[in-house]
């Protein structure tokens, strides 16, 4: 017999088993910030995603942001193909009916602009080769990739990385059948009616891909040239007695881990965001190399310390 609350958790450990491959996780804002954009951020009350926040997510009452990619494994237990520009979904029905020629189910989910392509995997299946195979079919339908070629707009593919570091997170997704903060809306699969329920038995009932089924898709075949990432630069190596920009002469930070000290995001904190304190992350070897996890860029952090990056103008 089921122990009380249990049964109402039953939803959620569906969707635990469908869509969690690691324990961390974000929160979409409540609240727009003042350039009226919803910004997801790491939960610092609780950071290990339990059964009892699949629960608020799936009841409206927040919305979560999964990670593909477990760094202790390299692994992913689905990908994700994120198309959100014009023609987007005609793109996705394309990629849709030749994995189907593969034998591979996918699932096509509405989203605000576009709509997002979900494959699921019968055991966690290395990112590496699941980005081998989507990218190789994609460019065999010509369906465009971001950033590939210097393409503005195409899809996006999650796991967006091949392999992370222990203490990386990579790029989250919306978690599926959550109400997006933007437009107070929850956006549906199709192949299935619009409640919850039914749209889990759908998801269950996917053919989900195999190992062997992925190493037969990958044999022979190597990420396409234009897909692979761009080498390092190198910087010149850093003179702590030059006077130029330094992001610790304007924060302090809160600890340090692996290699990284961890502060306050400036443009995080403008934002209301960044409770816990820890969104940026600097470089100790090289404190010129800083990164907001939760996604403000160089320019916003610099702006948000009244440091803007100045722009050399031609002439």
């Amino acid at each position: 017999m089921d122990k009380p609350g249990q049964e109402n958790l039953k939803p959620a450990a569906r969707y635990f088993k469908l869509f969690v491959n690691r324990l961390a996780y974000t929160v979409q804002s409540a609240k727009p910030d003042r350039n009226g954009k919803h910004y997801y951020y790491r939960s610092k009350d609780d950071r290990r995603l339990s059964l009892e926040t699949i629960r608020e997510h799936l009841n409206g009452r927040l919305t979560m942001g999964l990670y593909a990619l477990n760094p202790k494994t390299q692994r992913s237990k689905w990908v994700a193909i994120d198309a959100d520009y014009e023609n987007a979904l005609e793109d996705l029905l394309k990629l849709q009916w030749e994995l189907r020629h593969d034998g591979v189910d996918a699932a096509l989910e509405k989203s605000r602009r576009g709509a997002h392509l979900w494959i699921f995997a019968a055991k966690p299946l290395l990112a590496r080769h699941c980005r081998i195979y989507i990218y190789n079919v994609a460019r065999r339908l010509r369906v465009p990739v971001k950033g590939g070629a210097g393409l503005a707009e195409g899809i996006e593919v999650f796991p967006r990385q091949d392999e992370l570091g222990p203490d990386e997170f990579g790029n989250g997704i919306r978690g599926p059948l959550g109400v997006h903060r933007a437009v107070e809306r929850r956006y549906w699969f199709y192949g299935a009616d619009y409640k919850l329920e039914e749209q889990l038995d759908y998801l269950e009932r996917l053919k989900k891909i195999t190992e062997a089924e992925m190493a037969a898709f990958v044999d022979g075949l190597e990420m396409p040239q234009e897909f692979r990432p761009r080498p390092m630069v190198a910087l010149p190596s850093y003179d702590p007695t030059r006077r130029e920009f330094r992001i610790l002469d304007h924060v302090r930070p809160m600890r340090k881990r692996s290699g990284n000290c961890w502060a306050r995001c400036p443009a995080c904190a403008d934002q209301g965001r960044d409770r816990g304190g820890d969104n940026l992350a600097i470089s100790v070897s090289d404190p010129r190399k800083y990164k907001c996890w939760a996604g403000c860029t160089k320019e916003m952090i610099r702006a948000a310390l009244g440091q803007p990056i100045r722009v050399r103008r031609a002439g």
